[in-house]
């Protein structure tokens, strides 16, 4: 019995092992993700609130 044990516990903590190892990979796709969402999509937007207001005027002052 107290071998079955032993034998139960190791199986266990190399489930955890990996488990932990798959959480860490996915932890890591998350913050690439997130970095190359503000890229994408947030620094473009912060550049058209400075250029949308020089454009405008330029585009009002040629009608």
């Amino acid at each position: 019995m107290d071998q079955e044990l032993e034998k139960r516990f190791a199986t266990q903590g190399q489930k955890l092992d990996a488990i932990y190892r798959s959480v860490e990979q996915m932890r890591s796709y998350f913050l690439w993700t997130l970095i190359i969402t503000v890229a994408v999509i947030a620094l473009p937007l912060i550049g058209l609130v400075f250029v949308l207001p020089q454009f405008l005027d330029q585009y009002s002052g040629l009608l």
